[in-house]
């Protein structure tokens, strides 16, 4: 008899403290989740040298394109942005208007951004719970060629002083953004790896642009609203070798309209 109440004793013990524990783990959850929503990031990173709020290799993210889709069911407003392809077979992405982008509470309409793709790239599932968090608003990728992704950050995380239309510029000069989140990207430092640092003008935008290797990563920045936009190519060292060309296109195509 002792036995039988010491061990039901023992499971009701247990059970408590396993809903003690889940409720301490949805609390803390739930606080993560408010401060990617940007609650709070005033205190926790007030300077450009903090980086970017993504998790470490962001490229590390494709763990192949039919993984992916199965571990990233999940998608918020997934609508096709793709026009058909044009003389060259290239086609246009163009973020709808409509799509939600899975970016939490709080996150005013995103600026629409373009590029363009050869045939054959397609979009792939992204969650929030994607390496990189909310602030990966899209991914593309083509078995043969290679893959890319679209972050968009509040520029809150680096500055409280920027306002409500940024421009690149005065988030930074092209080396200290590449030296701020570069390291988020490849998930390792960038000294020695940045192969091309240039910039452009579109329509009286500016854009940063790198090629970092390795990995082999082409890199467009620049701000709009008051959000950075953070456009990246990818690829192994077969397909760079062999599709470099439309990458280095692919790169240079990102605009924000």
């Amino acid at each position: 008899m002792g036995t039988a109440v010491f061990t039901t004793s023992c499971c009701f013990s247990l059970s408590r403290m396993q809903r003690l524990r889940t409720r301490a783990f949805c609390s803390r959850a739930a606080r993560g989740d408010e401060e990617r929503d940007g609650v709070g990031t005033l205190g926790r990173r007030p300077a450009l040298v903090s980086g970017l709020s993504l998790a470490s290799g962001v490229l590390m993210g494709f763990t192949g394109d039919g993984v992916a889709a199965v571990k990233q069911g999940l998608l918020a407003g997934r609508i096709p942005g793709l026009s058909d392809p044009d003389e060259n077979g290239w086609r246009t992405y163009r973020r709808p208007d409509e799509k939600s982008g899975g970016h939490g509470v709080g996150w005013s309409p995103i600026i629409p951004y373009t590029f363009k793709v050869p045939q054959g790239w397609e979009e792939v599932p992204v969650s929030i719970a994607d390496l990189g968090g909310t602030e990966i608003d899209l991914r593309f990728a083509n078995s043969q060629q290679g893959r890319l992704f679209v972050i968009v950050a509040p520029v809150l995380r680096f500055s409280a002083d920027l306002g409500d239309d940024v421009k690149i510029e005065q988030v930074g000069s092209p080396e200290k953004v590449i030296n701020a989140f570069g390291p988020e990207v490849i998930g390792e430092n960038v000294e020695g790896k940045v192969l091309s640092m240039e910039e452009a003008d579109y329509s009286g935008r500016k854009y940063y642009q790198f090629e970092l290797e390795p990995p082999h990563v082409l890199i467009t920045a620049t701000a709009a609203g008051n959000r950075l936009y953070l456009f990246g190519v990818t690829a192994n060292g077969l397909q760079w070798k062999r599709h470099y060309k439309d990458l280095k296109q692919i790169a240079q195509s990102f605009r924000v309209v």
